[in-house]
């Protein structure tokens, strides 16, 4: 005979299952964080959501997120990209640098800096896949060499606002029903990231690849050529994201964009995505873009050392290598547990 349950035992609801699923999601509790913290800095400094002020973050913000989701592919399949901020400096001085003669259409210098962008992390992919060096050494070697590259191009130079066609930095404050355009440039960045991710076949060997890369190559996923379309995605975002940076800043420098690496990795690793590879997602990372960005932004506004920036940046990574090192520690021992018994 079938044991029902006790009369004064409930079975929990579905919207009780719903709110302790959104309990455990590290992107809900790190979205419910930043409304937090936007309300204690608006309680402090007013402007701080005012619509001016909103659209410098967001705008600025965008251009990292684009950058962390190609940030967040190559981690999940336990590698990294250092070079993600001189590929976004050489693209926006060269994009800049082809228009400041004016004789290439907007569209074009466009597609050319994306396409420069898809081109480096090729040679990323390239040296880390055929040559089998470790993506840090690799990365931190590209990083130093684009860097040179941009210094070579710009030759002792910088450009102005005054230097580029009329009107190029306006798409950096222009709004779509009241959106900022590079906010909606970034949310389709991520929608499409993420379906990638989750409903393909390219997906799932991402994570497979991150997850172990030798039980994923035993069931016939090419763990190379997926690291390979992985840092050549990351190079071509960093080129988008470069695209964006001269818009937005319309200035540029041999320098532009420096240490925004660390911005890019503490974005991602802050949304969740795990740096022992296999797990995390894309609406995480922008998230943690949005915090970071947030962060940088309150700094300014209540007036405290912007130095603070860059012990946060360190600290989040620090912390969530830790974290990693501590999940993975328990689940080793969990297994050893179960093996004993």
């Amino acid at each position: 005979m079938a044991l029902s349950a006790p009369a004064n035992v409930r079975a929990p609801s579905r919207v009780g299952t719903l709110i302790g699923r959104a309990a455990r999601s590290r992107e809900v509790t790190l979205a419910a964080v930043v409304v937090v913290l936007s309300m204690f800095v608006w309680f402090e400094a007013p402007n701080f959501l005012s619509s001016t002020n909103l659209i410098s973050v967001t705008a600025l913000t965008a251009i990292i997120v684009i950058a962390a989701v190609g940030e967040a592919l190559v981690i999940i399949t336990k590698n990294i990209d250092l070079s993600v901020e001189s590929t976004m400096g050489l693209v926006a001085f060269v994009v800049a640098e082809m228009l400041k003669g004016q004789n290439i259409p907007l569209p074009a210098a466009w597609a050319l800096g994306i396409g420069l962008g898809l081109a480096l992390g090729m040679a990323n992919g390239v040296v880390i896949t055929i040559f089998r060096v470790p993506s840090i050494v690799a990365t931190l070697g590209t990083l130093s060499i684009y860097r040179g590259l941009t210094y070579w191009v710009a030759n002792g130079q910088e450009i102005t606002t005054s230097d580029l066609p009329n009107g190029y930095t306006d798409p950096a404050s222009q709004t779509i029903f009241g959106v900022p355009l590079f906010v909606i440039l970034a949310i389709a960045v991520v929608i499409v990231a993420a379906l990638i991710l989750r409903y393909t076949v390219f997906g799932r060997q991402v994570y497979a690849v991150g997850s172990n890369a030798e039980a994923a190559a035993t069931i016939g996923v090419g763990a190379r050529s997926t690291v390979f379309l992985v840092f050549a995605l990351a190079g071509m975002l960093a080129g988008v994201a470069g695209v964006l940076w001269g818009i937005e800043f319309g200035q540029l420098y041999a320098s532009s964009a420096s240490g925004e690496s660390l911005a890019v990795i503490a974005a991602v690793v802050v949304g969740g995505v795990s740096i022992s590879g296999g797990s995390g997602t894309v609406v995480g990372a922008a998230i943690g873009a949005l915090f970071l960005g947030l962060i940088n932004n309150a700094l300014t506004v209540l007036n405290l050392p912007q130095e603070w920036l860059q012990v946060i940046y360190g600290a989040v990574i620090l912390l969530a290598v830790v974290t990693d090192a501590l999940v993975q520690m328990r689940t080793q021992r969990a297994k050893a547990r179960s093996r004993m018994r």
